[in-house]
């Protein structure tokens, strides 16, 4: 399926659907303390904080970030941990 991605009425948050079950609730601001999937997330420039609930990573990026820029990687490590 792939993963698809969809905004928010927040600006600063992107939803990626990953298209099976994450895990339970839960919201991670740093690689120390988050889901090992997702760690990775955290290399990349501009994110803030990551989501993730249901069939769905909620990404959250600093200001300054584009989306432009964070996207296509965050799609390649989702697919790499959730594909």
């Amino acid at each position: 399926m792939g993963i698809t991605v969809e905004e928010t009425p927040n600006p600063r948050a992107m939803k990626f659907n990953v298209g099976s079950p994450v895990g339970g609730a839960a919201t991670f601001t740093s690689a120390e303390d988050a889901d090992p999937r997702i760690v990775p997330l955290f290399d990349v420039g501009g994110v803030m904080s990551v989501f993730m609930t249901a069939d769905f990573v909620t990404v959250t990026r600093t200001e300054g970030a584009t989306w432009e820029e964070i996207t296509p990687q965050v799609v390649e490590i989702l697919e790499a941990s959730f594909g």
